[in-house]
């Protein structure tokens, strides 16, 4: 557990892995759909996850350049467990709002 939560226990991976999904989707997009994120942070999210073969960056020699974010065998590993907590969520937290991390 203490692995696992070191890979994906941060406040961001987990939405990010499940952001992406089964598409591959661009950084623009990404950011778009999950909205709060600073793109510095996401940016350094995506690192990591790269890093620990949860996702595939796959860089487009276009111009102007591409990047598309993948996740990878690992990563759609993820998607059941997160999609579980979505729905325990759906359960047990119906009309409530996310409490702050500063509070």
């Amino acid at each position: 557990m203490t692995r696992t939560m070191a890979t994906i226990g941060t406040k961001w991976k987990p939405i990010i892995i499940y952001t992406i999904g089964l598409k591959s989707q661009r950084f623009g997009l990404i950011h778009a759909k999950m909205g709060l994120i600073s793109k510095k942070i996401l940016t350094e999210q995506l690192k990591e996850l790269e890093e620990d073969g949860i996702i595939l960056r796959n860089a487009f020699k276009e111009m102007p350049p591409r990047v598309e974010y993948t996740l990878t065998d690992k990563g759609l590993e993820l998607l059941p467990i997160l999609n579980m907590l979505t729905e325990w969520n759906a359960r047990h937290h119906q009309g409530d709002t996310p409490k702050s991390s500063k509070e």
